[in-house]
């Protein structure tokens, strides 16, 4: 029989971790049908290609996104897939759009993952059709996907949709027995329809856009422990997960969330925590985490550390950037949305002092380092102080605080003010002994979200840079193979999704990699509109060069770096469900089976 395409002389990674060969790869109907040793006959096959020099891998994992809004009105997500990733998780940070409309999604997405409301509720508005899980999922598969997806469903979907928002966020309001039975039918009514489990959120400082509830703190973080108890009994039953972020500033509850994976008198619960990260204002937090996960998992546990394996760059348009969240005056600010309102704030003495007062507090559990001399200005239309840190500008302007020479610029000149800061994951050594800890998942890339801000959509090429390099160099920290395993078949496996390997019967998600292409490119800061926001220049990556072709359902989404005119008018992606094999669309490969009859 012939094949739809060969790929012929790679060197194959099958996203187990074992050993890399070169070989020709035999793809039809969607899935691998052949790996082998000796050349294939191409006779018939209208794709063949050379892939000397290259590898190839299973299409990357991506199990963290906010996509949710942006999967509606451009399913082809070509940032994320021309970089390699060929399937990625919705639902994060307990926001989904299953039972939620418009207006409530708004305030949820809007200012927490700095997605313009006004979008959020137009596309939420113009899309939504569906009132169920399954319904959701039959909505997706109706758009011309570019990735396959799989989900979570949201707490704070959920909570929203059976208090009201104003309800759900009331610290003296109880779901009664009927509103909790409801948000445990809409939790198992999307187990069955495959959703890989349930994401909730404590964390303090993401906080609500609109009028109505504007500046509370997420749904999810009002539900008490006997809600959740209730919730978490239904993913220990069906062995799902729970994908939460804990109150950073409350350390008994980081501990409560570890050790809810431990099965002491009840079923393990399968658990994602955010996250890993070697964050600059706490160098020594880091040292705990992986013990932490080592306990519980050698207690019995299935618990993981989410992790982006790059160094956590962040940008920011004057004020407009969610670390000010994390104290007061910096959650004043972002509060008032009226220009005028927070210009006369920003001015006010008193409220400098509070400012400089919380910025030079040390101590206490936080995420930015809030250090201004560590914030480089790149735009400005005061070209006089771009590349200086507003430590520097304050000192040039006579001795004046950081915090006020900060805040005198964002006076001056606005959203039209630009700069940057790395928060965390900024020591190399650090990034190589996460990236082998086992209780340590890569992902974390927030894509779809904080589009002003920053870019991850090409961490998986960056950590196999690292790798490369490390190895180059004569000190390898883990190998090729055991970096994309990592990536793909690890998460793939975890999720009980079909995706993430590359042996014969798996699914035809791949990408073609130049390793010599795999250079300072990838650093390279870039944007692009996008045009169902109105043109929103969104900041991305572009290293075209390393990327010779991802395919997606055994067809070609991106060749040469570019998107094909088949990624987001044809669907080429499909909704994995937990547990089951699934044909590419369009394919008469085997339909959807237990997922074991083909892993």
């Amino acid at each position: 029989m012939s094949y739809d395409t060969i790929i012929r002389n790679g060197r194959w990674f099958d996203g187990t971790g074992a050993p890399s060969g070169i070989r020709d790869i035999g793809i039809r109907d969607g899935r691998i049908a052949a790996v082998s040793l000796r050349p294939l006959d191409v006779t018939g096959c209208d794709d063949v290609v050379e892939a000397g020099g290259r590898w190839v891998l299973p299409g990357m994992v991506d199990v963290h996104t906010h996509y949710d809004v942006e999967v509606l009105g451009g399913p082809g997500l070509p940032e994320s897939v021309r970089h390699g990733v060929t399937t990625v998780l919705l639902g994060s940070c307990s926001l989904s759009t299953i039972h939620v409309g418009g207006s409530d999604a708004g305030d949820l997405f809007g200012r927490v993952e700095a997605i313009p409301r006004e979008h959020v509720v137009a596309a939420i508005d113009d899309a939504k059709t569906w009132t169920t899980a399954e319904g959701y999922v039959q909505a997706l598969e109706s758009r011309p996907l570019g990735p396959n997806i799989a989900a979570f469903i949201g707490h704070s979907d959920m909570r929203t949709a059976v208090l009201g928002l104003d309800r759900a966020t009331r610290e003296d309001v109880r779901p009664s027995a009927a509103q909790q039975a409801e948000m445990e039918r809409m939790l198992a009514e999307a187990l069955d329809a495959g959703f890989v489990g349930l994401s909730s959120q404590q964390l303090l400082f993401d906080k609500i856009d609109g009028e109505t509830c504007r500046s509370r703190t997420l749904p999810s973080t009002y539900a008490k422990p006997r809600e959740l108890r209730r919730l978490k009994s239904l993913l220990r039953k069906r062995g799902r997960v729970l994908q939460s972020g804990p109150d950073i500033q409350n350390p008994l509850n980081l501990l409560s969330q570890v050790a809810q994976s431990i099965p002491v008198l009840r079923d393990k619960l399968k658990t994602s925590l955010l996250s890993a990260a070697d964050v600059k204002a706490n160098p020594f937090a880091i040292l705990i985490m992986g013990p932490l996960a080592k306990v519980a998992n050698k207690l019995g546990g299935d618990f993981r550390w989410q992790h982006l394996p790059v160094p956590f760059e962040v940008y920011a348009d004057g004020i407009d950037l969610v670390v000010f969240e994390e104290f007061g005056s910096g959650a004043a600010a972002l509060h008032l949305r009226d220009e005028v309102e927070r210009n006369a704030l920003l001015a006010d003495e008193a409220y400098r002092r509070q400012f400089r007062k919380d910025y030079d507090t040390k101590f206490g559990v936080r995420v930015w380092h809030r250090d201004f001399f560590d914030a480089e200005i790149v735009a400005c239309p005061d070209e006089t102080v771009v590349g200086k840190s507003f430590g520097q500008v304050g000192m040039d302007r006579g001795e004046l605080h950081p915090v006020d020479a900060f805040l005198d610029l964002v006076l001056e000149h606005g959203t039209k003010l630009r700069w940057r800061t790395t928060i965390s994951n900024h020591r190399p050594e650090v990034l190589k002994k996460l990236a082998r800890d086992p209780g340590v998942q890569m992902g974390f890339s927030d894509a779809g979200a904080h589009l002003r801000n920053m870019a991850f959509y090409n961490y998986g090429l960056r950590l196999l840079r690292h790798v490369r390099d490390a190895d180059r160099t004569g000190r390898p920290f883990m190998s090729v193979e055991q970096a994309v395993h990592r990536m793909t078949g690890e998460l793939a496996d975890w999720y009980q999704i079909d995706a993430g390997h590359l042996r014969v019967g798996d699914r035809a998600d791949l990408v073609v990699i130049n390793p010599k292409r795999l250079d300072s490119q990838l650093d390279d800061y870039a944007e692009h509109p996008v045009e169902q926001y109105d043109g929103l220049p969104r900041m991305v990556n572009r290293n075209n060069d390393a990327v010779d072709l991802v395919l997606i359902g055994g067809r070609a989404v991106v060749r040469d770096g570019e998107p094909t005119p088949v990624l987001g008018s044809e669907r080429t992606g499909s909704f994995l469900r937990v547990g089951r094999a699934t044909a590419a669309p369009g394919t008469t490969a085997t339909t959807e089976t237990e997922l074991a009859h083909v892993n």
